[in-house]
């Protein structure tokens, strides 16, 4: 299976999220969760360097999609 051409990775040297736009399903969880890494008004809406790495892990461990990982 090819990858997506909408798949985004983020990093803050120390993990890596990817991004899959199109498996995400818009539960909220993560940016209600952790809006100063997930903010949808943001561009990119995606900022590393809003939480610690384990925090990020736990978040997006939450997920339900799988867009997320």
């Amino acid at each position: 299976m090819e990858p997506n051409a909408n798949t985004k990775t983020y990093s803050n040297g120390e993990t890596t999220i990817v991004w899959k736009p199109d498996v995400c399903i818009h539960s909220k969880i993560c940016w209600k969760g952790l809006i100063g890494v997930f903010n949808p008004k943001n561009r990119p809406w995606i900022d590393m360097k809003g939480a610690e790495t384990q925090r990020i892990i736990e978040q997006v461990s939450k997920c339900p999609s799988g867009a997320l990982s």
